[in-house]
């Protein structure tokens, strides 16, 4: 498939796309096709993209209005009043059980065989296995490591024709990591001197790559695991198979009549949007009788004495394992969600977001910047072996400029938010797939760590290498329009083309930079509420009446509010206290330094609320965000103030008169009002330029003020960080003054500052 040009319309597009998918999109023989549910139960969307199903897929809105209506006309009980006889009780009961047995349907599992648990979430289904399983000094997996035992992470790889010859049964073949121990193993006396269990979990669907795994995997570990795992001594013993089903299971759910997985974990808000905090566990009978349940709790107890060592707990697979009451009302609701599902088919749901997801990643296949060069990086296309059944719902990538240099996965984020597209960025808690496909070596994430990256940060790029990716998933309400809408963003923010002078952010470094000098005492101050949330304009808009100058020959910061009788005076140099906490802001662990009553009670009453000021202690000198085995700065030369992407906020006057003219040109004709008009400083700007073409600083990956370096980073106007460096090596005023020449790129081009 061929890129569609930027300028291709949508209805071109999508008939295009449904000559090629057009059997496998839509729901054609559903009661309501795609365009109805998206007309009818999704309207709260009106324009927006959201492309991250993997997350958190949405609930329909008559879902919603079917659940309301069933909890505001029925009685719901409390099941686990065991001695009740009511009809409430009751009730319940049986509605509980349905949705048990709902949910067995769903992975086509026999509730002869199998047993639905319902648990907090897919992370606490995991969590009781984890804690209840036999495990012994011998076992293996990553959970048991307190136990003595081992862990062992494994990849698979093509079998050779020698591999494929000693076993007709499948062409898998696994690559073994460096088996892990974290103490050495110990016989207990009280261990079993008979099998030795063991535990292999993977995912039914990567939520990093979305690569689905082979399923046959199941049968094998469990029956030929000596061969596959190579007969480590270590992998010897009885396997017994968790399948995490938490994101395969919205689109492509297991069969467990044929795949006998022993442990399958759900969650259903990944199914059907609500309820959320709500999971199964689905257990096989037999593997629930090797369950270790140490805790016990009213409902999963059928007679206990107060005062000596006795309990006798409920023999039912299911009530042994639920402690307390269950969420009866959130079960209650799943039925639902239910309805959906098995209305569309998960056959139907599987090819409808597959399609979208196929379209998708050719298109960003087929990306091409101006001079040849490609766009984006897919993951998971060379993955795609016998261990595999291909790829579901999920897209995950990164892009490249045109001159090879990676563009950070936050910046690709915020853009988008812009433009009302929802997304997801980073690991995707996981690690493991993230550090594999992003080519992370132990030391490469050790370094990161070390620099102070954590998952959450604004790091995206370090050591030139990305340390996280861009991904977007398909629900079952996702449209063409949303993917062509996302891929109309995609090329016209980040694709340089042959008749476009404009490209994004050229950034050549890609190293972790931590914040550098900005203007003289800017945002070193911040104000901190009483239950330690950091106060902003947008949750107190008061705090926008607060002026502030500066009398640099006095040391004097002044600080006046019509809602304040007094302006306040604040000595620069003498009125703070010496440092009194940490605190973490933008993902910066900054120390701080606090005021007296007086100042915070000034503040207090300028905001509306109680609430106390706080200044950055590193104009001080003092060292922050040490590396743990290095005990010394990332850099030694930043002066940490309050920043979250850089120091100075640039913008020009031609790009403000521009969106200006497309605002009031967007108005419909004869519409009654003034005309619309922003002004340069509602962007609350450093630095504003004049004498270019409009969004020219787009372009600008660097430029120089008077002797001052800056590198830029692009939003709306352009943020620059501050360079040290200087031509000449010579000293240089750090003073930016009005009328300064600025001088982008180092091209012949003067704008007036």
């Amino acid at each position: 498939m061929n890129r569609v040009p930027p300028n291709t319309s949508m209805e071109t597009a999508k008939q295009q796309f449904l000559k090629e998918f057009g059997e496998s999109y839509g729901y054609p023989n559903a009661p309501k096709n795609i365009d109805d549910i998206r007309a009818t139960e999704f309207k709260r969307l009106d324009g927006n993209v959201y492309l991250d199903h993997a997350g958190a897929t949405l609930y329909s809105e008559l879902q919603m209005e079917a659940i309301f209506k069933d909890l505001t006309t029925t009685v719901y009980g409390n099941p686990r009043i065991l001695d009740s006889q009511s009809s409430s009780s009751l009730a319940t009961s049986d509605v509980l059980e349905d949705a048990r047995n709902q949910v067995l349907k769903i992975c086509n599992a026999s509730p002869k065989e199998y047993k639905c648990i319902f648990t907090s979430g897919a992370t606490a289904a995991l969590k009781l296995v984890g804690e209840a399983f036999p495990w012994s000094s011998q076992s293996t997996f990553i959970y048991a490591l307190n136990e003595g035992a081992a862990a062992l992470a494994i990849d698979f790889r093509e079998a050779t024709k020698s591999d494929t010859c000693r076993s007709t049964r499948s062409s898998i073949k696994v690559f073994q990591h460096p088996l892990q121990k974290r103490s050495e193993a110990r016989v207990l006396d009280e261990e079993p001197t008979g099998h030795t269990y063991n535990l292999f979990a993977f995912p039914s669907e990567c939520n990093f790559s979305g690569v689905r795994f082979n399923l046959d995997l199941i049968d094998i570990i469990k029956e030929d695991s000596e061969r596959i795992l190579e007969g480590a001594r270590h992998c010897r013993g009885c396997w017994m198979v968790l399948l995490d089903a938490a994101k395969g299971c919205s689109t492509d759910p297991p069969d467990l009549s044929k795949y006998k997985a022993d442990f399958v974990v759900i969650s259903f808000y990944k199914l059907f949007g609500y309820p959320t905090g709500l999971g199964a566990l689905i257990v096989r009978n037999e593997a629930a009788k090797l369950l270790k349940k140490t805790y016990f709790s009213g409902g999963t107890v059928a007679a206990s004495i107060a005062d000596m060592d006795f309990v006798k707990r409920r023999e039912g697979i299911e009530e042994s394992f639920e402690d307390g009451t269950l969420s009866f009302l959130n079960i209650a609701s799943i039925r639902y969600g239910l309805d959906i599902i098995n209305t569309l088919s998960t056959l139907a749901i599987s090819r409808h977001t597959s399609s979208l997801a196929r379209y998708t990643r050719n298109m960003l296949l087929a990306l091409r910047h101006a001079d040849g060069e490609e766009v984006c990086k897919i993951y998971g296309l060379d993955y795609l072996k016998a261990s595999y059944s291909g790829l579901g719902s999920v897209v995950s990538f990164n892009l490249k400029r045109s001159d090879g240099s990676w563009i950070g996965y936050r910046e690709v984020e915020k853009l988008a938010s812009l433009s009302g597209i929802q997304l997801r960025t980073g690991c995707f808690c996981n690690p493991g797939a993230c550090s594999k496909y992003l080519g992370l070596s132990h030391s490469d994430l050790l370094s990161n760590i070390e620099a102070g990256h954590v998952c959450w940060d604004d790091y995206d790029i370090s050591n030139g290498k990305p340390t996280g990716a861009v991904r977007v998933s398909f629900g079952y309400m996702s449209t063409f329009e949303d993917a062509w809408k996302f891929m109309n963003f995609i090329v016209s923010s980040f694709v340089l083309l042959p008749t476009d002078t404009r490209h994004l952010n050229p950034l050549r470094s890609g190293s972790i930079q931590p914040a550098m000098e900005g203007l003289l005492y800017d945002r070193e101050w911040l104000l901190k509420s009483i239950n330690g949330e950091i106060l902003t304009q947008k949750k107190v808009p008061e705090m926008y009446y607060i002026d502030t100058k500066i009398d640099l020959k006095l040391g004097i910061l002044h600080v006046e509010s019509p809602r304040c009788k007094e302006k306040l005076l604040i000595e620069l140099e003498s009125d703070f206290f010496p440092a009194v906490e940490e605190i973490n802001v933008h993902a910066q662990r900054y120390e701080v330094l606090g005021y007296d009553n007086k100042i915070d009670t000034w503040f207090s009453n300028a905001v509306g609320r109680p609430c106390y000021l706080l200044r950055s202690s590193s104009r001080n000198g003092i060292c922050l965000n040490k590396t743990k085995s290095m005990g010394r700065c990332r850099d030694v030369n930043t002066r940490l103030n309050f920043v979250n992407e850089a120091q100075l906020l640039l913008v020009s006057e031609e790009s403000i008169s521009n969106l200006n003219h497309k605002l009031n040109s967007s108005r419909q004709e004869g519409s009654v009002g003034l005309r619309m008009q922003v002004d340069a400083m509602r962007f609350r700007p450093n630095l504003v330029v004049s004498g270019g073409e409009p969004y020219a600083e787009d372009g600008w990956s660097s430029l120089k003020i008077g002797g001052n370096h800056f590198m830029g980073k692009i939003l709306f106007g352009i943020l620059l960080r501050y360079e040290h460096d200087n031509e000449g090596g010579e000293e240089m005023s750090s003073w930016l003054q009005v009328g300064q020449e600025v001088y982008p790129d180092q091209v012949l081009m003067l704008f007036d500052l």
